[in-house]
């Protein structure tokens, strides 16, 4: 797996989802789902392309088990809580039901962030062309 362009085609699924999701608040003039909307570009788009640039740039050979591990994580959190946020903020389910979910897709982007740091610290390096 080529994990710098796979994070950048993830946080560009996750800027048209986001982008999507704004226009249609604005045309609709309902923004119920403006924290959705917030942390779909936030830790989907952005996070995932830091992600996918810091492996371009700055990792030398990482571990593909921890490499995946990370990416896998990351990906299965940030849609566990863009879903779950979805369908808090529309009403569909009820918080007591939506935030053991939740809850534990944030700890799974911290895990995720906190693999990404020890990624940098292990396998950093001057990148060859």
């Amino acid at each position: 797996m080529n994990f710098d362009r796979t994070y950048l085609l993830w946080s560009l699924c996750y800027a048209v989802l986001g982008m999507t999701l704004g226009i249609y608040m604005a045309a609709s003039h309902n923004h119920a789902e403006f924290v959705t909307h917030a942390h779909i570009l936030l830790v989907g788009f952005a996070v995932s392309f830091i992600y996918g640039t810091i492996h371009k740039l700055w990792l030398v050979a990482p571990s593909r088990g921890v490499a995946k591990l990370q990416f896998v994580l990351h990906q299965a959190s940030a849609i566990t809580m863009t879903g779950g946020l979805f369908l808090l903020f529309a009403n569909m389910v009820p918080a007591p039901t939506l935030e053991p979910f939740l809850a534990v897709a944030s700890i799974g982007v911290l895990v995720g962030m906190l693999l990404m740091i020890y990624m940098v610290i292990k396998y950093q390096g001057a990148r060859t062309a």
